[in-house]
């Protein structure tokens, strides 16, 4: 047996691969970490249970750990000890698996030598860091406690804080999936804030907002002089949110150019600034969101394969507001305590507007809602939010494919909830006179967000105008 010196960091490296093994080994070595090898799950449960270890350095694929033994048995016996997972067979099951056993890293052969080094070094340093709440311990699903700033109470989302609760306490990026309006900021902001990187800060990057030719510039910084306009040295973004977290809002929109420029970041965790030579190190978690089916894109070739499996390890889909028939009330209720002025008499709604919520599709999703308490507080004339002071199209009944209410039995769902969103929209545009940006105003979403509904429902804002 190999003893082990006392000052070292001692790394356990299980890998069945003889030549990644070694040379891993040897790497590692030559940073000062002191390293124990073996080949199969067995004999590493086996050290485990004999030696002291920093940290596990594991494979997926090796014999012993078909079933994720390995994992189970460190995260259950050694939960003290971080954990790394280098994979050259990725899957979205194993990811789950690994991140809800509480991994530190999730990496995919062929990894650098310094991406390694990276994780094993944020690894071994945030080790020393409690992780929020109980790796192990599945949350109760029958309401809301650990999420206080999430108004929610339906079995849709329960599930997704569930998992969020999961995720929070790693490394592993997070792509975030849903309708415009869904909350997808609130779920990252909820992940930084539970994560040993709270201390740090969570840069909010909106893809759709930074033109394509200022990419580098806006992200990576400059340095002075190296572009016409470039008076002073500037910092990006990256730099802002070092040791905390990157959140790209709606990535969907990334162009081909710059996905490639921030698959190399997020690979390496490292940028160049413009105009400069020397490299940026930078130690950032990526959590992403989009409206769009990025897998779709990636089918279609507009999106980059090797970006969407990095970006989504770990994929939580946002259910859509009419899916979240619990929260509808629970959501509205909230909005009025929050919103009404301190001197309001309004002290709640009626059953007839609290039946027009229920029925509605809410193709805004939560931020539409937030826009209609918003703007009944101010209309209201009684000490009670009614029908009247709701906007028209609440007050009415969905229609079917054909403009018929008894069309909705006939249609599937997905065609019936198109149908709603065409009515919705075809009515908002007639009431605004086809000015885009106040018709989004009064749907609660953002100019761009109202264009890629018109544009996916083929509708032209000039006609009505």
């Amino acid at each position: 047996m190999i003893a082990f010196m006392n000052k070292p960091q001692r790394i356990l490296i299980a890998d069945d691969e003889p030549l990644y093994r070694n040379t891993t080994a040897e790497l590692l070595r030559d940073e000062g970490y002191e390293c124990m090898c073996v080949e199969d799950a067995d004999d590493a449960i086996s050290l485990l249970s004999e030696h002291s270890f920093d940290l596990i350095l594991s494979d997926l694929n090796m014999p012993g750990n078909l079933k994720r033994e390995l994992l189970k048995e460190g995260r259950t016996k050694y939960s003290h000890v971080p954990m790394i997972v280098v994979t050259g067979v990725p899957s979205i099951s194993s990811a789950i698996d690994s991140v809800r056993l509480g991994i530190a890293d999730y990496l995919l052969k062929p990894v650098k030598f310094e991406e390694l080094l990276a994780a094993v070094q944020r690894a071994l340093r945030h080790s020393a860091s409690p992780p929020t709440g109980d790796a192990a311990a599945v949350p109760s699903i029958a309401a809301n406690t650990k999420f206080p700033e999430i108004i929610c109470n339906s079995p849709a989302m329960l599930e997704v804080l569930d998992v969020v609760d999961r995720v929070a306490s790693s490394n592993t990026n997070v792509l975030i999936t849903g309708e415009s309006g869904t909350g997808k900021e609130v779920i990252a902001n909820a992940i930084h804030q539970r994560s040993p990187r709270r201390d740090h800060a969570i840069q909010v990057i909106d893809c759709t907002a930074i033109p394509e030719s200022l990419f580098e510039s806006v992200l990576f910084g400059h340095i002075k002089g190296s572009f016409t306009g470039a008076v002073n040295d500037q910092a990006g973004l990256l730099r802002a949110c070092d040791g905390g977290t990157a959140f790209f809002d709606e990535m969907g929109e990334l162009p081909a150019a710059s996905q490639a420029k921030l698959l190399r970041v997020i690979q390496e965790q490292t940028f160049t600034p413009v105009g400069d030579n020397k490299p940026v190190k930078i130690d950032t978690r990526f959590v992403c969101a989009t409206n769009r089916d990025l897998q779709a894109e990636v089918d279609k070739g507009t999106f980059r394969q090797d970006l969407f499996y990095r970006l989504a390890v770990i994929h939580i889909d946002l259910p859509p507001l009419r899916e979240r028939g619990e929260d509808v009330i629970l959501l509205a209720e909230s909005f009025l305590r929050n919103l009404r002025p301190s001197d309001s008499t309004i002290s709640g709604f009626s059953e007839e507007t609290l039946d027009c919520f229920r029925r509605y599709t809410w193709p805004g999703n939560i931020r539409e809602m937030r826009n209609v308490i918003e703007r009944a507080i101010a209309l209201a004339r009684g000490d009670m939010i009614r029908p009247d002071d709701l906007p028209q199209l609440l007050r009415e009944p969905t229609v079917g494919a054909n403009g018929d209410v008894s069309d909705m039995a006939e249609v599937s769902r997905d065609e019936a909830l198109d149908s709603a969103d065409r009515a919705y929209l075809t009515r908002l545009l007639e009431k605004h006179e086809g000015v885009i940006a106040s018709a989004a105003r009064q749907a609660g979403l953002s100019r761009q967000g109202m264009n890629k509904l018109l544009k996916r429902h083929n509708i032209d804002a000039a006609d009505f105008r």
